[in-house]
This record gives structure tokens, sequence and C-alpha cells, in this order.
């Protein structure tokens, strides 16, 4: 009763913030994301170890702050009545700091859960499961350009274009390390019952969806960089205007917004791009990558410049 699986993390161009349903975590918004390719969570489930209560480890140290929502999604796929499970995970970037981490983390758990209890699973319920505990797990279940619908009662995931049809590169700047101080769960629901600004973002999400959407069939990357980086903003503004103020960004996020404008400016074809968290990834063509990557290596207060393609599904590396 054992499986281990891989995830990678997802950037969201069209971003979702706020949620629908809290209990059922349904989004209140659709998506449309990137799943990265050389960033990553593995996890790996014990069932029946013989433990008396579930354990989590990661990096090889116990945590126990994140231990309940893992453990509530080894529930929703295996069954509450379950034996208790040794959960091992490791990330080869940092968590809780606005990269996505939940998002591979819980996509990695589901798959892997399923496997080391034997039980089989559609691409649909395995979707719905990962989305129950992250709502941007669901995309990491997918490869490269993905679309999170947000109809009905639960959620649908497509997938609108596969990793060798319209390679990219994202480099992302760490600005930092640490874990965020508001998790994002909280921080929508300050937003949605604060914000001035949250319905007119809730209203303006289906147009851009569509505008994302037909530049990506199109392969037309001037009209996704204006609709990304512009839903983004309009995300942060969100934020920004919520009571308390939610405010991720540090100096060098914006140093390294500057920096992507600068790029703009001399002809680069890159767009930033900022989930909840202060780390900002430059979302370019390959042939610009080089350049980008030395730009924000050399911008006043980046720790760390990761640097990823777009990526492939989560996926069993040890099944059960």
């Amino acid at each position: 009763m054992h499986a281990t699986a891989i995830a990678q993390p997802n950037i969201a161009l069209v971003k979702y913030w706020g949620k629908r349903d809290v209990s059922r975590n349904l989004p209140a918004v659709g998506s449309i994301s990137i799943t990265l390719r050389d960033l990553y969570t593995e996890v790996s489930i014990d069932l029946g170890s013989g433990l008396s209560q579930d354990e989590l480890l990661f990096n090889g140290e116990r945590n126990d702050e994140m231990l309940p929502r893992i453990a509530a999604c080894i529930d929703s796929v295996v069954g509450e009545g379950r034996p208790r499970v040794r959960v091992s995970s490791k990330s080869n970037f940092p968590i809780a700091a606005g990269l996505a981490s939940s998002a591979s983390a819980f996509a990695a758990t589901t798959v892997a859960s399923a496997s080391a209890a034997g039980l089989s699973f559609s691409m649909l319920e395995l979707t719905q499961l990962a989305g129950q505990a992250s709502g941007s797990a669901a995309r990491s279940l997918y490869d490269g350009f993905v679309e999170l619908k947000n109809s009905g009662e639960s959620i649908e995931v497509t997938s609108l274009c596969d990793v060798d049809s319209w390679p990219m590169q994202v480099i992302v700047a760490i600005t930092e390390t640490e874990p965020k101080a508001v998790g994002s769960t909280v921080a929508m629901e300050v937003s949605r019952k604060t914000s001035p600004f949250y319905e007119n973002w809730i209203a303006q999400q289906d147009q851009d969806l569509d505008s994302a959407r037909a530049a990506i069939d199109r392969r037309d990357f001037e009209s996704l960089a204006v609709v990304a980086e512009h839903n983004c903003l309009k995300m942060h503004s969100v934020m920004w205007a919520s009571r308390p103020p939610l405010v991720y960004w540090n100096t060098a996020t914006i140093a390294c917004m500057q920096s992507v404008r600068r790029l703009q400016e001399d002809g680069c074809k890159v767009f930033f791009t900022i989930d909840a968290g202060p780390q900002v990834k430059a979302v370019c063509l390959p042939e610009y990558a080089a350049a980008v990557r030395e730009a924000l290596e050399k911008t006043p207060g980046v720790q760390q410049v990761m640097e990823s393609g777009l990526g492939i599904a989560a996926r069993l590396v040890e099944p059960s």
C-alpha cells in the first residue's frame, strides 16, 4: 500500500481569486494556466504503516501545520475509515511563497493516494478530488495550457494546447523565500467580503478568459501578454483594496516588473505575472529566455532565479 507521484506547479495567466462555495472549494471564476516542467513536488504515500496517527514529512522534516489539509485530501480519496498514513513530500522550490506549491502538492497527493489504496478513478473524478483540496491543484493534473471552467456544481478542466504545440519558457524571480503571512484561502475571503473591486473582478473574468483562449488558439503572444498582465494587476488591485490590505509584493517585486517593462521596450517577447506572493514569473518565447534570465538576475533584491519550460501532467513514478 505504497505509491509515489510527481506533479508540477502551474502558473495562472488568467487567475482565479475568490470562492463561490468555500465548503466545496469551488472557485468564483474560471482560470487559464500553464503547467511548469522543471519545478516539482514528489509525494510518497504509505497506507497501513502501523502508525497510531498520520505523519507528514516535508524535505525530511516533520510538518504538523500542513498535515490536516493533506490528511483531509487523503480522506476524500481513500475514505475516512482508512489506515493511518505516512506522507513523505519534497519540492525543489520554496513552498507557501506564491509559487503554486499547494497545486503540485495536492495533485501529487491525490494521484499517489488513489494508487496506494488500489483505487481507480476517471480523470474527471481525479480532477474534482484534487480541486476539493486546492482549487489550482486540478490544473496540475494536466499538461501545457490548461483551462479550469467554473460552472455547475463541480469543476471541469480541459487542455487548450499541449507542451509541444507552443513552447514557452518561464523565468521565476524569487524575491522572498519565507512563507507568506496570509494564506490564499483566508485572503480570498477577506477580498470577497471587503474589497470594493471584487464584484467587478468577477464580472470581467469571462471577457479575459475569452481573450486569452483566442490568443492561445492563434498562438498570438502579444495578445496573450496584454490580457495576462492586465488580469494579474486587476487581481492584485482587488487584494490591495481589501480591508486589511493584502499586499504580497516587496520592492524587488516591483523592480522585476520594471525589468520586464524595459525588456519589452527593447523588443523582447516577454510578460510578467504574479500570484498571491512576492515572486515574479516572466513568461517568454524560448529565444528570449537568456536575455530575460540575465535581466532578472541583475535586478536588485532578487535572491534566486529559476527557469522552466512547460511541463507534463501529474503522474505516478512508483505505483502500488
